[in-house]
């Protein structure tokens, strides 16, 4: 049993973690008239969330409704119940899709956040059941830093450089869109000079970008919302311990901060929502496959992902879930190396579906639908490389390709290729088997392939995967392609590149088990009174599946909702 000397700061809600699960949290809580404190041990905020995308699997929101698209619950949970198989978990999926449109409504019409909907982003596998041509998303409206207040600045993570432009995010839709034919549309060049030219008048003026879009500014927002709504937020703090009552209920927390080791009392309730454990190499050694020194695995999320609450939640018996179908949320990758000696991740979301690039192993075949989601492509590559070899792909381009579209951190005309290929991030080949020859692929097996795959994509079809086929995967294509299936083109024009392809990842699944209330579970699945999880510290209510873009964020920001909103009334005994 811990005590507690009657001097502690108590609060109502104590969080742990400022992505978007735990501000979700606390504002909702905040809302509700509760005193709320957020800790986060890393000097800004954001976690993951800041280097995401930004997009929210949120089915039947008002933005669906106000398009005319009123699905029946019954359709996505169709989906969700052909997908997930063996891992769907009926209360979880019901409070999920029961939730996320209240949460929506909730940010959108009382808060800082605002969003902008994903009326033509389709859910990843079309062919299943239930599967959602639309409207299932939402994504942060895009905000100026200025607009969000210094305070606000002080707090947020920057833009993870290797998915900008010189540092500036691009968002998803027509402004991606617009960088993506700048050199195709005399419109497109002109919003994307001015896209660029306010990027550097900021820098100039500001020594940073003030034009956010996706993860930093559903961050920003949030944040803009948790100070408004009277949420205190302490950075560089870690916890450390979690202080109990005699029954083993949660009482607080031990944090250990600027000001030294103190405890911290919570009425009501301590949230885990540290982000996952990316970081934690002996975890990852012992979840993860083909990772036998957990270095081999590349995360696009910060440092400080190591588990923390993960570790906290299992100090009070706590139960960690490694049931799901997979313990990481997968991304295919690529390692870029910097002249100063460092390095970078890219992960590879656009090119793997545009026309005229296909992936292959070492043997040179294909090996999957590239233009499907990229756990599905990163997944199927762990899988399928021998064992004993490294697992790796490359994707493969021509000229053509390179002219017009980006190729991992590679981008097109008018910028230049020779940094990237003088760094070795590509490799180029005048014919299909130097290439082959260069990085190390069966010669014959990537000349029959990339024949093969040739002779189809002219007439518009992928016999052997399928490609171009369902709504995801036509849109992740583009739809200015001259051939037939805006997904598929031919490799034909000389030179030809390459870029090698790694396991990486965006988070967790595997997490600590919890009730449909977010409650932490122990090993006899009871609740652990007084601790909660939200985002990839709780097992993904996905079960380890990807069904659609924005199953991390979507689930955090509602079942952080749905926390908030309970402890704001009758906290843990609800």
């Amino acid at each position: 049993m811990n005590t507690d000397a009657p001097t502690t700061p108590t609060y109502d809600v104590v969080v742990v973690g400022s992505g978007a699960g735990g501000l979700s949290t606390a504002i909702t809580a905040a809302h509700g008239g509760a005193t709320v404190l957020v800790v986060e041990k890393a000097d800004v905020c954001g976690g993951a969330t800041a280097w995401s995308g930004g997009w929210m699997w949120t089915p039947r929101t008002l933005f669906a409704h106000a398009d005319g698209v009123h699905e029946d619950r019954s359709l996505p949970r169709t989906y969700l119940e052909n997908r997930l198989g063996e891992n769907f978990d009926d209360a979880k999926v019901d409070a999920l899709l029961d939730g996320a449109p209240e949460m929506v409504e909730f940010f959108e019409r009382r808060t800082a956040l605002q969003f902008v909907p994903g009326a033509k982003i389709a859910d990843i596998h079309g062919d299943t059941p239930g599967a959602g041509t639309g409207h299932r998303s939402v994504g942060p409206k895009p905000v100026s830093l200025r607009t969000l207040g210094p305070d606000v600045a002080r707090l947020l993570r920057r833009q993870l450089y290797e998915t900008s432009f010189l540092g500036m995010g691009i968002m998803a839709g027509p402004d991606l869109q617009a960088f993506l034919h700048s050199t195709r549309s005399p419109k497109a060049f002109v919003h994307c000079g001015v896209r660029v030219g306010r990027h550097l008048t900021d820098l100039a003026t500001k020594r940073r970008g003030q034009q956010l879009v996706n993860g930093t500014a559903l961050v920003g927002r949030l944040l803009r919302s948790a100070l408004d709504a009277g949420v205190e937020i302490r950075v560089n703090t870690a916890a450390t311990a979690l202080t109990t009552d005699d029954t083993g209920a949660v009482t607080g927390i031990r944090l250990d901060g600027p000001d030294g080791a103190h405890t911290v009392a919570a009425r009501r309730g301590v949230v885990l929502a540290t982000g996952g454990f990316t970081h934690d190499l002996d975890r990852i050694r012992e979840l993860f496959p083909r990772t036998p020194s957990g270095r081999e695995h590349h995360t696009l999320t910060p440092p400080t992902t190591t588990g923390d609450g993960i570790t906290l939640g299992e100090s009070v018996g706590g139960r960690l879930d490694t049931t799901v179908a997979s313990p990481v949320a997968y991304c295919p990758v690529s390692i870029v190396k910097y002249r100063n000696g460092k390095q970078g991740v890219f992960p590879h979301i656009l090119d793997r579906g545009k026309p005229g690039t296909i992936g292959v192993l070492a043997d040179g075949r294909r090996f999957v639908n590239e233009a499907l989601g990229y756990h599905d492509y990163t997944l199927a590559m762990v899988q399928k490389v021998p064992e004993g070899e490294e697992v790796c792909s490359w994707l493969i381009a021509d000229a053509r390709y390179l002219r017009y579209l980006p190729l991992g951190f590679a981008k097109p005309l008018p910028i230049p290729l020779f940094p990237y290929l003088r760094s070795g991030y590509l490799t180029r080949g005048k014919t299909v088997r130097e290439l082959a020859e260069k990085i190390g692929v069966d010669t014959d097996g990537l000349e029959k392939t990339v024949t093969a795959f040739n002779e189809g994509a002219r007439d518009g079809v992928d016999p052997e995967f399928d490609r171009g086929t369902t709504p995801f995967t036509r849109g992740s294509g583009d739809y200015d392609n001259p051939w037939p299936n805006p997904s598929l083109a031919p490799l034909e024009k000389g030179p030809f590149y390459a870029v090698k392809v790694v396991p990486g990842s965006f988070g967790t699944f595997a997490g600590l088990a919890t009730d449909a209330g977010s409650r932490v579970l122990d090993a006899d699945d009871r609740p652990i009174g007084g601790l909660y999880a939200v985002g990839v510290d709780q097992a993904s209510v996905m079960g380890g599946h990807y069904p659609s873009g924005g199953i991390n964020l979507g689930p955090a920001m509602t079942f952080g909702f749905l926390t908030g909103r309970r402890l704001a009334t009758t906290g843990e005994t609800a």
